[in-house]
C-alpha cells in the first residue's frame, strides 16, 4: 500500500513538473485563432509548425544560438577551472583566516549579480569591454558556489592521498587538476550544468551588457518575439521557447547519470 501510494505521489509529482512544459509545446503547435478562441485547451486541433518556420525567419536562431552556447559553455568551463583550486586552498590548505575566507564565500552566495552590476558596468566600461563577448562572460568567471560544491567534495578525499603525491613530486597544480578533478567528476558535471542552465537562460545581464545583435542571446531574442506585430502571438512566443530549451534538455540528458553520482555519493 505504502509503494503504491509513493508511486503515484511520483506520478502526480512528475505531471505537475513536466506539465507546463508539455503545454508550451502544445501551445506552439496550435494557430493563433485557436488559442483566441480555447486559451485553456491546449490540445491542438491539427499539428501546425508554421510557429517555427516564423520563428526561425524573424530572427537569426542560429547566430543568436552560438553566441548563448559559447557565452554558457565560457562561463561553466571557467568557473570550474578556478573553483578547483580555490576549494582545494579552502579544503586541504592550511593558513591564517581560512575560516574567515570560507565565510566570505557563503557570503557571496547570498549577492545577487543585480546588485553588483553598477560597480562592474562602471568598470568594464572605461576598459571598452561593454558590448563586447567578455563582458559577458568575465564577471561571472568565480563562483562561490562552485567554490563551495568542490571545497565540500574535496573533504571526504584523504589527506594522505594528496600527501603521497607530493612525495612523488607532484606540484600543487599538478594535484588540483591531474589528480583531484577526474575524482571530482560527477560534482564538477553538476556545477558545468547549474552554471550552463542559468547563464543560457539569463536575460539581465545580457540585455543591460550588449546593444548589438553580433553579440545579444538568445533569451533576448525570444523576447522580443512578443513585442513584433500587434498583440501577444503566443505560439510564436511558445515557439521560441521550445527551441531555447532544447539545449538545455539535451545537456541535462548528457550529464544526468554524473548529477546522480554526485548527490548519491553526498547523501552516501
Amino acid at each position: 500500500m505504502k509503494l503504491a501510494f509513493s508511486r503515484i505521489l511520483l506520478v502526480v509529482v512528475a505531471l505537475l513538473w513536466v506539465g507546463p512544459y508539455a503545454w508550451m509545446v502544445l501551445t506552439s503547435l496550435r494557430t493563433l485563432p485557436e488559442i483566441v478562441a480555447a486559451p485553456a485547451w491546449p490540445i491542438p486541433k491539427s499539428i501546425q509548425f508554421d510557429a517555427y518556420r516564423e520563428v526561425l525567419t524573424a530572427i537569426p536562431v542560429g547566430r543568436y544560438f552560438l553566441n548563448t552556447t559559447a557565452m554558457a559553455v565560457a562561463i561553466a568551463l571557467l568557473q570550474i577551472l578556478l573553483a578547483l583550486p580555490a576549494g582545494y586552498a579552502l579544503a586541504k590548505l592550511h593558513f591564517v583566516g581560512k575560516k574567515v575566507a570560507f565565510a566570505l564565500v557563503l557570503a557571496c552566495l547570498l549577492i545577487p549579480a543585480q546588485v553588483t552590476f553598477v560597480p562592474v558596468f562602471s568598470m568594464l566600461g572605461p576598459l571598452g569591454l561593454v558590448n563586447t563577448f567578455a563582458a559577458l562572460v568575465l564577471p561571472f568567471g568565480v563562483s562561490a558556489l562552485g567554490t563551495f560544491l568542490v571545497r565540500q567534495a574535496l573533504l571526504s578525499v584523504p589527506d594522505e592521498m594528496i600527501e603521497a603525491a607530493r612525495l612523488d613530486g607532484a606540484s600543487e597544480l599538478r594535484i588540483v587538476y591531474g589528480l583531484l578533478a577526474p575524482m571530482l567528476r560527477p560534482t564538477l558535471a553538476s556545477l558545468f550544468l547549474f552554471s550552463f542552465v542559468f547563464h543560457y537562460n539569463d536575460y539581465f545581464w545580457p540585455l543591460v551588457m550588449t546593444t548589438d545583435d553580433d553579440v545579444r542571446t538568445l533569451p533576448l531574442a525570444v523576447a522580443l518575439l512578443r513585442e513584433q506585430g500587434t498583440g501577444v502571438r503566443w505560439h510564436i512566443v511558445m515557439a521560441g521557447n521550445v527551441i531555447l530549451s532544447l539545449p538545455v534538455l539535451a545537456l541535462f540528458a548528457a550529464v544526468q547519470k554524473q548529477i546522480l553520482r554526485a548527490v548519491t555519493a553526498r547523501v552516501g
